[in-house]
């Protein structure tokens, strides 16, 4: 097989990080606004079992989601840069998936360690509560995404 027939375009690059952005965006939607919330309504017996079984199903969901989204968001940097276009929109981009994973290892993952011991109140209002910040940042980035889409098909 040749380079250019597995080489995807900038825009195919573009599509896909946006097809995974608004799956990640719809997702963290249902995540804030139903499954955080009813965390409280979990048996506080099974509340460490539930917690474990959630981490566990939910990085099988997002984890691989994510990495794509990241790796396409790196790649259409660097495409933008070669092709010499303006940065801005793709950088600001790049940066708030940053902030994404950021906010996920330094906000919520704590968080869901210290439910995983069962379930804390404080733990978990840090959580619901820390949560809109992805929940913003994937909606914002969604628009961002929709827009630069609709730019490049013009």
């Amino acid at each position: 097989m040749s380079d250019t027939a597995v080489a995807l375009s900038a825009t195919q690059v573009l599509l896909l990080h946006l097809t995974v952005t608004v799956f990640l965006c719809g997702l963290i939607w249902v995540v804030q606004v139903v499954h955080y919330p009813l965390f409280d309504r979990v048996e506080r017996g099974a509340f460490a079992a539930f917690e474990a079984a959630h981490q566990r199903r939910i990085s099988r969901v997002v984890m691989p989601a994510m990495v794509i989204e990241a790796t396409t968001a790196g790649w259409w940097l660097l495409a933008t840069w070669r092709a010499g276009e303006p940065l801005l929109w793709t950088a600001i981009n790049g940066g708030l998936v940053v902030v994404i994973w950021a906010s996920t290892a330094w906000l919520q993952v704590p968080q869901h360690a210290r439910l995983s011991r069962g379930f804390d109140p404080v733990a978990h209002r840090r959580l619901v509560g820390s949560n809109w910040l992805r929940t913003a940042v994937w909606s914002g980035r969604t628009v961002l995404l929709l827009a630069l889409v609709w730019r490049e098909t013009l």
